[in-house]
């Protein structure tokens, strides 16, 4: 008996509070106004260097560093490796 009075208690309150705010709709529709009214900026993106050289060395392809160049690189007995090397400074061709 006393399960199905606080059931019953319960449901009621359960009732008793979802049901005023479904039928509120002025105060809804008011925060909904003040949510649309607040101003939207647009976003503001970082200028980005597209393009650039892109070297890919014995450690993996990256981009040349500005100043910097790729050059083949070529082992011991100068026969190219198939990879890049990054040379900073000037250029001495």
């Amino acid at each position: 008996m006393t399960m199905r009075l606080s059931l019953a208690l319960t449901l009621a309150a359960t009732l008793a509070l979802t049901v005023p705010a479904a039928h509120a709709g002025a105060p809804q529709a008011g925060l909904a106004t003040a949510l649309s009214a607040k101003k939207k900026h647009p976003r503001r993106h970082r200028a980005v260097r597209h393009g650039g050289q892109i070297a890919c060395t014995a450690a993996g392809c990256q981009r040349v560093p500005p100043g910097c160049h790729p050059e083949t690189e070529y082992d011991w007995n100068g026969i190219p490796t198939g990879f890049d090397m990054i040379v900073c400074g000037r250029r001495l061709r």
